[in-house]
């Protein structure tokens, strides 16, 4: 993939200037919902115009705590002297004024803009992040920012209500999902806020809400590409049998191709006629998950059956 290109520069934080023109008046144009600067609309982004919102947002920043993305240096909204705050999606700034305010630092230091795709471009040091998120980076966002290193201490997200509440999910609920777990192995994940559709310029289709994502430092000795491997084949169907999902075409034969692989990898003697079926349904049984369900199976059941596997070698990535 192509890397982004990152233009950036930094400058004193100055009030936005007010409409200049009739023209401007008569597009429906306004300093609460365009940006010359950063063309919001070409990203399809809903901008926030509620401010009890926004400033909800920003005082949700405790100690305990494809798009422009800013970088804000040494916020004291309850945060160390030393933090950095990185906001994504600022839009029309309607977040950034407020994380500003709160700054005791000279003017001309406060603000660094980067202008780029947050998803491909390389991202600077930061202890905290603020998001407006551009819906379709959902996904991509959270990710990115879990595999970001050093792992920031927290992260206030926005995202669309349903994305949100699968990923607080709890097992044996009907939004517990491969996102849910994925999430949840890295992260504490916490519901904090509804926002509803008339808190957004142009109002969304959708009800929305705010997360707060606490990356867990340091992070568990998984293999990211081991653990959602292996919820790719629980969660296809979710409810379906553990084993039921791992009898699927083409699961079987994709275990014996990695099992050889790993084999290889050690100089271990290969079986000619392997009986991988036979192999996992023990792994399942001995671990008591042939009749289990996903849908039921929390974090700590998935990584027990995945320990299982490996410890048998049998691998997902």
């Amino acid at each position: 993939m192509p890397r982004a290109t990152t233009d950036r520069f930094s400058r004193a934080h100055q009030p936005s200037a007010k409409a200049s023109s009739s023209s401007d008046k008569s597009n429906g144009d306004s300093s609460s919902g365009r940006n010359p600067i950063f063309n919001t609309e070409r990203f399809g982004q809903h901008i926030l115009k509620n401010p009890l919102v926004a400033q909800g947002i920003v005082d949700k920043v405790t100690p305990t705590t494809r798009s422009t993305f800013l970088i804000n240096k040494n916020v004291q909204a309850n945060l160390k002297p030393t933090d950095k705050v990185l906001e994504v999606g600022p839009g029309t700034g309607n977040l950034t004024v407020r994380i500003l305010n709160k700054q005791n630092i000279p003017e001309q230091r406060k603000l660094d803009i980067i202008i780029g795709d947050f998803v491909k471009a390389d991202l600077p040091y930061f202890d905290v992040c603020i998001s407006n998120t551009p819906y379709q980076i959902s996904s991509p966002l959270i990710f990115r920012l879990l595999s970001h290193r050093p792992l920031p201490r927290v992260c206030i997200l926005m995202f669309q209500r349903e994305f949100a509440l699968r990923l607080v999910a709890r097992p044996s609920t009907n939004l517990w999902s491969r996102l849910s777990a994925n999430v949840q192995l890295y992260a504490k994940v916490d519901h904090i806020m509804k926002v509803g559709k008339n808190s957004f310029r142009p109002a969304p289709m959708v009800e929305s809400s705010v997360v707060r994502v606490v990356p867990r430092d340091p992070p568990p000795p998984v293999r990211f590409e081991e653990f959602d491997g292996l919820g790719r084949i629980l969660f296809s169907r979710r409810n379906k049998t553990v084993h039921g999902n791992f009898m699927a075409k083409g699961v079987i034969e994709m275990l014996e191709k990695n099992w050889r692989t790993w084999c290889a990898e050690r100089d271990q003697m290969v079986e000619d006629n392997v009986n991988m079926k036979a192999k996992i349904e023990k792994v399942l049984d001995d671990t008591g998950n042939t009749e289990n369900r996903a849908a039921k199976m929390d974090i700590d059941d998935l990584l027990k059956l995945l320990s299982a596997f490996h410890d048998v070698g049998i691998h997902f990535a």
